[in-house]
């Protein structure tokens, strides 16, 4: 079933956008992901990986505009766990043995270095592009009580609550991310080359062409 989003962000089209040096975005993992992980697009098929790649280009645009990109500490968290899914799933496909995901973390020591040493690469990466957000990320009672109401109201998973939190209270409204989630969080401007969001924006009136 296809998804039905209700758009109350303002979107934008980042492959017809042109960034400007006053720019400041939070960037999301997946962007991150796809820029500074090599093998993040090995398995899609060709529509995909040139919808994907698309992102490391605005990045790199960005970057050249002197944009600012912003980054929060619990994207490592994130980006790890996606690059160590990838690396399971690389070495299944080489043949190897059907191990769990945790017997391949703990039982294949050389296996996990090189593991560890594609996030470290792949985070100096992320650090090279961009900064950290000014406002640093305090997961605190207020910040976990806050992040559960807007659970309530808001189609988002749990990184993006604290992500959200971290942008507010850093100034920063603009959003790079193929998740079409952050497409339902008012306030804020949705930079994206998801086809179903631009799709949804589109009948709904929310596109923005800077």
């Amino acid at each position: 079933m296809p998804i039905r989003y209700a758009v109350r962000a303002q979107v934008v089209d980042l492959q017809a956008d042109t960034p400007r040096a006053g720019d400041a975005f939070l960037v999301d993992t997946n962007a991150w992901l796809w820029t500074c992980y090599a093998k993040a697009t090995l398995g899609m098929d060709h529509r995909r990986r040139q919808q994907t790649t698309c992102y490391a280009g605005y990045l790199n645009r960005c970057a050249r505009a002197g944009s600012s990109l912003r980054w929060c500490g619990l994207g490592l968290s994130e980006l790890a766990h996606q690059i160590e899914r990838a690396e399971y799933e690389i070495w299944l496909a080489a043949g190897h043995a059907n191990e769990k995901p945790k017997e391949f973390r703990h039982n294949y020591p050389a296996e996990r270095v090189r593991v560890v040493q594609e996030i470290e690469n792949a985070w100096h990466a992320v650090e090279a592009l961009g900064t950290v957000l000014p406002a640093p990320l305090v997961v605190d009672h207020a910040a976990t009580t806050n992040a559960l109401a807007e659970y309530k109201t808001l189609a988002v998973d749990g990184y993006d609550l604290f992500f959200l939190q971290a942008a507010r209270a850093s100034g920063v409204t603009q959003i790079i991310s193929d998740d079409g989630d952050f497409c339902g969080v008012p306030g804020i401007t949705l930079f994206t080359s998801n086809r179903s969001v631009l799709s949804a924006a589109h009948a709904q009136g929310k596109m923005l062409v800077r």
